[in-house]
């Protein structure tokens, strides 16, 4: 069983991580979080800590920026897009067992004080962004780092907040490049 809580933002998407994993999981709710799952994630987070496993899209993101703030010492773990998707429907419910496990084996947790490593010029120069498959690049790579899916401008700041390093950074680039090379 996992020491941490896991923080999720609905119900189906506790019976996933369920399946996934023996652990005690938490949902928001959505975004306007009730005080008494306040309240209890308050206590969870000074007693065991927390894992914040929200859906890789625009609601689910909001609610991490808002739980990142409360719970600054909270870890993070992301899956990616493409394993998170099923028809039409996005999010934690729709990830396999195995996706969700490998989401939390790359947990990370958000500097306090974020060391400004990487630059824009390396997303330019990595083809991250401004290039036309600049998306799925960033995709390929934040499912390789542990850091998720993410626009350009969330993507800089995830390499910077979550302690990426550049042999990291560089690792997950040469694998991408070697995928691609095979494909």
């Amino acid at each position: 069983m996992l020491k941490e809580v896991i923080v999720v933002e609905g119900k189906q998407d506790i019976a996933a991580v369920r399946r996934a994993v023996d652990a005690e999981v938490v949902a928001t709710g959505g975004y306007n979080l009730p005080p008494h799952v306040l309240a209890y994630l308050d206590q969870a987070y000074r007693k065991r800590g927390l894992i914040i496993l929200t859906d890789p899209d625009s609601a689910g993101e909001r609610i991490r920026r808002f739980l990142s703030k409360r719970y600054p010492q909270a870890r993070h773990a992301f899956i990616p897009r493409e394993e998170a998707k099923s028809e039409d429907d996005i999010g934690v419910e729709q990830a396999s067992p195995a996706a969700i496990r490998a989401a939390l084996a790359k947990v990370r947790t958000q500097e306090w004080r974020p060391v400004e490593e990487f630059t824009w010029r390396d997303l330019v120069t990595a083809r991250l962004t401004g290039a036309p498959e600049a998306s799925a690049r960033r995709a390929a790579v934040g499912a390789r780092l542990g850091i998720g899916f993410a626009n350009a401008k969330t993507f800089l700041r995830r390499l910077n907040y979550y302690g990426v390093t550049r042999a990291e950074f560089i690792k997950a680039l040469s694998e991408l490049e070697a995928a691609n090379d095979s494909a």
